[in-house]
């Protein structure tokens, strides 16, 4: 396959291109080359454009948003509402247009254009792959935010496990007035769904059923290269390095002893920067959870239930809840972490159903 990068050089060049190449016949191989250059040729229109025109808020940064903010994370910092600053997590909520904006789409949106070009190409479906975020004050109340988007690369074709695709990258930066308060960089896969394995479905008939149709055939085991790997930083080492030992390791303040996850940099209640970790138990129950049935996962067969789970100790943690009717999965559920061992770099902690 052909694989090309377009960057948001201004210049519109197309990076890294290579002779296309595959088991299709001529036609089929000139159809997709003639997709990918029409493809690469939006890219690099669209990049050229640079940033679109200031996005403003709905809404100036308030208290009552703050505190729902808040609450559905589980951020009990009162340093937010006592010195009314917005949590710099928060930015992109305050530019966030709802499901159904009154004005429609945002026309100059970069990353609206390039998946319209990618869904006319036929990569019709979607996952948000990455994303990073840089802030560089916090918001305070009062003040209005804008954002202005740029589309900074595409990459593809790629063959991923969901399908072919083209990764699609843009950065966003949020300004008070002109000034510059954070930016995001945000990737996302578009993909064209590989063929599903199993029978096809059919619609209800008079005719007899067999008594014991057929199983779908298994899914194929997924290779370890395609597990999606987590990000390793200096916070979450100690983490990963626990799983390969079979410990679930929660960080603990190194000075007011407040438990805390995700792992951060500093304590959120006492600003303390020197985090150690204590050993879970290993045990908590479903505080809440969601049955994923689609798009494919490599090797598995779905749906799957994905939980957020209430440790003992009192944090919250998600992981895939194995070997459980998700007809069964309830909140409150009791359960016991394992480990899923995924190569010998990677380990990732699950949970099942604690019966004992």
């Amino acid at each position: 396959m052909s694989e090309s990068v377009v960057a948001s050089d201004g210049a519109g060049t197309a990076v890294g291109s290579e002779a296309a190449a595959g088991s299709e016949g001529a036609a089929g191989s000139q159809g997709a080359v003639g997709s990918e250059a029409a493809i690469r040729d939006a890219a690099a229109r669209i990049a050229a454009l640079g940033e679109s025109s200031p996005r403003p808020a709905p809404d100036p940064v308030n208290l009552p948003m703050i505190r729902h903010w808040m609450q559905a994370m589980g951020d009990t910092n009162p340093a937010y509402t006592d010195a009314g600053v917005a949590p710099p997590a928060m930015t992109q909520v305050w530019t966030m247009r709802g499901l159904r904006p009154v004005d429609g789409e945002d026309p100059g949106d970069p990353l609206g254009l390039m998946s319209a070009a990618l869904d006319e190409a036929g990569f019709t479906s979607v996952v948000a792959t990455n994303s990073e975020q840089e802030y560089h004050r916090y918001l305070r109340l009062g003040e209005q935010v804008t954002v202005r988007s740029s589309l900074e690369e595409v990459t593809g074709p790629k063959r991923t496990a969901l399908g072919e695709g083209w990764f699609v990258t843009t950065r966003s930066t949020w300004y008070v007035g002109t000034e510059a308060v954070a930016s995001m960089m945000f990737r996302i896969l578009k993909f064209r769904p590989a063929a599903q394995s199993g029978p096809p479905m059919t619609k209800p008939s008079a005719q007899p059923e067999p008594s014991a149709p057929p199983e779908p055939p298994e899914p194929p085991v997924a290779a370890a290269a395609d597990v999606l790997r987590p990000v390793v930083s200096a916070d979450t080492a100690f983490f990963w390095e626990g799983t390969a030992r079979h410990e679930l390791r929660i960080q603990r303040c190194g000075g007011c002893g407040t438990l805390r996850h995700p792992p951060g940099p500093m304590c959120p209640v006492c600003g303390f920067a020197r985090p150690e970790y204590d050993v879970a138990a290993g045990t908590g129950e479903v505080y809440s959870y969601v049955v994923h049935r689609h798009p494919p996962v490599p090797g598995r067969r779905l749906p799957i239930v994905i939980a957020l789970v209430e440790l003992t100790e009192g944090v919250r943690m998600v992981g895939e809840l194995l070997d459980i009717d998700p007809e069964q999965v309830r909140i409150g559920l009791p359960v016991r972490v394992t480990f899923d061992e995924v190569d010998a770099e990677l380990t990732l902690p699950a949970w099942r159903e604690d019966r004992r």
